[in-house]
């Protein structure tokens, strides 16, 4: 990831963290839905790391979580 789209995987991973959390899931179950590890979710969601998603898993999350795709990227 380039170090200047840093901010930008931040909000995402805190959308998905505020969507999960609004639908009742815990890292565990969204990771087994959509195919990952536990950990996988929880570096996203962690607003301090470097972890790059790639678009299907975004789409895989945005599925789950019944949510819009472009909600992750806008805010509200």
């Amino acid at each position: 990831m380039k170090k200047r789209y840093f901010d930008r995987y931040k909000k995402i991973g805190l959308k998905i963290s505020y969507y999960r959390k609004l639908k009742g899931f815990t890292q565990e179950q969204l990771a087994e839905e959509i195919e990952k590890h536990p950990s996988f979710i929880s570096a996203i969601e962690a607003p301090n790391m470097y972890k790059v998603l790639s678009i299907n898993t975004l789409f895989d999350i945005a599925i789950v979580l019944d949510v819009e795709p472009y909600k992750f990227f806008v805010d509200d």
